[in-house]
């Protein structure tokens, strides 16, 4: 039997697919840059589980602007039957393997292709979780 951190990295992979689930959004929260916190949907590209999210967005993205200021954020994937939430900090790639491994169909509408000097990704490394998952709450670190 799976434990509810096995879970909840199936429930990553699974909505982190370059944008092809149904219900791929999760929420992205920072601190904006009057130091006030700030959450935004975004659709996760990769993961390794709970270990590590991606995201795909512009340099001159607000997300993009804030890690600057503070790479700490938080990120939450809810539903009905669960709720996954991760702490943890941001760095931006902008070497061009990240950006073609990370590019997908749906971000052709706002870049010109994964070599577009304005895309870049953003890659979450995990440090605390909160996991409720089949009516079980599990917290812990990485």
């Amino acid at each position: 039997m799976k434990n509810a951190i096995e879970k909840a990295s199936d429930i990553i992979r699974e909505r982190a697919t370059f944008g092809t689930y149904n219900n791929q959004y999760c929420v992205l929260a920072q601190e904006d840059m009057d130091g006030q916190l700030t959450a935004a949907v975004i659709t996760p590209a990769k993961s390794e589980g709970i270990k590590w999210i991606t995201f795909c967005t512009g340099l001159d993205s607000n997300k993009a602007k804030r890690i600057a200021r503070d790479n700490r954020a938080a990120v939450c994937f809810d539903s009905d039957s669960y709720s996954i939430t991760l702490q943890g900090r941001l760095e931006i790639l902008t070497d061009a393997e990240s950006k073609h491994a990370h590019w997908y169909d749906g971000m052709g509408g706002h870049y010109s292709g994964p070599d577009d000097p304005e895309y870049c990704v953003l890659k979450f490394h995990t440090e605390k979780y909160r996991l409720f998952v089949d009516w079980e709450e599990t917290v812990g670190t990485l």
